[in-house]
């Protein structure tokens, strides 16, 4: 991992709390802090002490762009990958029984995105 930094404060904590929960199989936990306190750094460090593959998801495409290049960053030796859907707005075909309706399926292509592709 190619950072400056060292953790600090609460971070070597968290780091080996959540390391010793992923070793012991407890793998669903949550990391909390406020913006800019250094979850992403913290996640970094968990990934490069347990040396395992990793799958990061963000709830949005700014997010999954920032979180890309922070990882390529603190990973420049690594395979760090990037992908974003092309749907800006993805509603399936779905059955709502209660009501006897049907939703036929909607999508927005993001065009700019789909050009990427």
């Amino acid at each position: 991992m190619a950072s400056e930094f060292q953790p600090a404060g609460d971070q070597p904590k968290a780091i080996a709390d959540l390391c010793e929960h992923i070793e012991n199989g407890i793998h669903h936990q949550t990391l909390l802090g406020v913006t800019g306190s250094g979850k992403t750094f913290t996640m970094a460090q968990v990934i490069q002490q347990l040396n395992l593959p990793s799958l990061i998801l963000a709830p949005n495409k700014t997010l999954a762009a920032q979180l890309f290049s922070e990882f390529k960053q603190l990973f420049p030796s690594n395979a760090v990958e990037y992908f974003v859907s092309y749907y800006d707005y993805y509603q399936p075909e779905a059955y709502v029984p209660s009501s006897d309706t049907f939703i036929e399926k909607d999508a927005s292509i993001n065009e700019h995105i789909e050009q990427m592709r």
